[in-house]
């Protein structure tokens, strides 16, 4: 390489970081957004929803997992038309749209309402994800993906860390009802900021140089040389690897979204403590899940290894809910160290697990599968939610639940841990 050649690259490396200032933080943020609108419901439920509503423990727990039903239906058509069309104005729509109907959760007060209401926020909500990832894959090579992804998906965690700590307090001063409006307002407003910064493409942006664009776009386009030939996503459903990381997702999230709306409930039941304390207490698992998902993204893209940085923590983060388990209703501080430990590890594969898929099919068919695995995280997400919920109620206490998640992230880990994987060669 010339000099100046030499010159033009570091020029361009240089430019392609303005992508970590400009592009992530747009992205971590509505992410971020998207998830306060599903994971504030755990707080309305430990603040007495089901009582204001007069309705049983049972609806209760039905109305925090009818979510999942409509954030299944939608994930396919959505990947389908952003790497079509546009994933930028899809997350627009979708920002507007799940703003209103986070807010009126709290303005409703008919069950069946209800019920519409949670399921069309799903709805709303199930656009997001599959366009961010594949927003994502335009944006970055493999080297990077890992990263990018864990800045995306810090979004769940980071929020369910200060939500818990600001919604018991909202609570405490101003009811369940108008905790649920006031949170669903900043995503509205924050549509408009979306639209008029995020592109789907590199060279729609104006802020990098044509060169460095050019330069990027053909790192991505070399990586799909190496990649099988697919026509279409049916042919991506007789990969057995597709199917196997449905499966693991399936799973994965049942522990994940059983703990992310139940946590405050969890607390509540083992211990004689207030709204805001428990919220305090409910933000710690996931901060350590903030801090785990920074390090082991980096990790996993100087090892070029996605692997290694997934099944373990799965595996350690069931072992911890296995303690939180044996320990509930005897030692509340041992059971709550088990469970941040649970929650921390649950959240730090998330990086690696979703650079698994570019890194296994090309473009053309990796969104759709992307929401495809999505999906069955969806209906882990409602089973996981509704059962936790359900074995709450019928037992009076977490035991049980504590259990079943526990059980489902080990069969996770181990699904990961037979995987069979091709390990990505850097061509950096």
């Amino acid at each position: 390489m010339s000099n100046e050649q030499l010159k033009l690259a570091l020029k361009a490396k240089a430019d392609l970081r303005r992508r970590w200032l400009y592009l992530m933080p747009i992205v971590f943020f509505t992410y971020s957004l998207a998830y306060l609108g599903r994971s504030n419901f755990g707080f309305g439920a430990a603040a007495g929803l089901a009582k204001s509503l007069n309705i049983t423990e049972s609806r209760a727990a039905f109305l925090g997992s009818v979510f999942f039903i409509g954030y299944f239906l939608f994930q396919i058509p959505a990947a389908s038309y952003a790497r079509r069309k546009s994933a930028a104005r899809l997350v627009f729509f979708a920002l507007l749209s799940w703003g209103i109907l986070s807010g009126l959760t709290g303005v409703i007060h008919d069950y069946w309402l209800l019920v519409i209401d949670r399921t069309l926020l799903g709805v709303s909500e199930s656009l997001i994800f599959p366009s961010m990832l594949i927003l994502l894959t335009n944006w970055f090579t493999r080297e990077e993906r890992s990263r990018a992804n864990a800045i995306l998906i810090l979004g769940n965690p980071v929020t369910v860390t200060w939500m818990a700590a600001v919604t018991g307090y909202l609570i405490k001063a101003l009811g369940w009802q108008m905790t649920f409006i006031i949170e669903g307002i900043p995503s509205i407003i924050w549509a408009f900021v979306w639209i008029m910064v995020a592109r789907d493409k590199p060279h729609q942006a104006a802020w990098l140089h044509k060169d460095s664009t050019k330069a990027l776009e053909a790192a991505l386009e070399a990586e799909q040389q190496d990649l099988p030939k697919l026509g279409s996503f049916a042919d991506a459903l007789k990969i057995p690897a597709v199917i196997l990381l449905c499966v693991q997702y399936f799973f994965w999230s049942f522990g994940v979204y059983g703990l992310v709306l139940w946590i405050p409930e969890m607390i509540r039941s083992g211990s004689k403590i207030g709204i805001e304390t428990i919220g305090l207490l409910s933000a710690a698992p996931f901060l350590l899940g903030v801090l785990l998902m920074i390090l082991v993204s980096n990790f996993s893209d100087r090892m070029m290894n996605r692997k290694l940085f997934v099944w373990p923590f799965l595996c350690i983060s069931g072992l911890a809910l296995f303690i939180s388990f044996a320990t509930a209703g005897q030692n509340f501080w041992i059971g709550y160290i088990a469970l941040v430990i649970a929650g921390g590890t649950m959240y730090a594969p998330y990086g690696p697990f979703f650079a698994i898929v570019p890194e296994m099919l090309p473009s053309n068919v990796a969104g759709e599968v992307f929401a495809l695995i999505n999906s069955f995280g969806a209906l882990g997400g409602f089973a996981g939610t509704w059962l936790v919920g359900l074995f709450q109620a019928l037992t009076g206490n977490a035991k049980a639940g504590y259990f079943v998640m526990a059980a489902s992230l080990l069969i996770s880990g181990f699904i990961i841990m037979g995987l069979k994987t091709k390990k990505p060669v850097a061509t950096g």
